[in-house]
């Protein structure tokens, strides 16, 4: 699958519509700048809702690399040639893209309970899970593409604690999932 983001193909297009549209924030024209466009929020999978505030804090759920509603791709990551026979694989590279997909989707779930992400002060802390070959190691690569998003969209406020998770398979097959703290004011 694709090792960017899914629109990033066409930034002047994508940062001219958002400009055209008037986003609605310095963070929406920061990821327009970078041809990405804040989502609707995924519907829940399960039940949860996609954020809660607590205080000053939105914490989110965990948010799957849905890009227009859809998984572009399923399967454990791995470093190797392919996994099992009956079993698909994601690219370390395709799964820190996707790990970016995740981030948006978090900034999109935070926006939906506190109105503009300008409101942002701090990304506090960031959990990423990446379905993993049992040989592959990389998490923390792959969770960077979420951790960089986060630094080029929100500067200084986007540096966070983080953690960095390999389990054995998320929901949907999904090869990652992100959860973030925010901070508001």
């Amino acid at each position: 699958m694709p090792a960017t983001p899914a629109g990033t193909e066409n930034v002047s297009e994508n940062t001219a519509a958002a400009t055209a549209t008037g986003a609605s924030s310095a963070v929406e024209q920061r990821l327009a700048e970078l041809g990405l466009t804040l989502p609707d929020v995924a519907a829940p999978v399960a039940a949860y809702v996609p954020a809660v505030i607590s205080g000053n804090h939105v914490y989110t759920s965990g948010q799957l690399p849905f890009i227009n509603g859809k998984l572009e791709a399923t399967g454990k990551v791995s470093a190797g040639a392919a996994g099992a026979a009956d079993e698909s694989t994601v690219s370390p590279e395709d799964a820190k893209a996707y790990a970016a997909v995740c981030a948006v989707n978090a900034l999109a779930a935070v926006k939906s309970v506190i109105g503009d992400l300008d409101r942002i002060t701090r990304i506090v802390k960031v959990v990423g899970f990446v379905s993993s070959d049992p040989s592959f190691t990389g998490q923390p690569g792959v969770i960077n593409g979420a951790s960089e998003l986060l630094g080029q969209v929100l500067g200084d406020a986007g540096q966070h604690a983080r953690s960095a998770v390999g389990v054995s398979v998320l929901p949907l097959d999904s090869p990652v999932e992100v959860e973030l703290i925010a901070e508001f004011a």
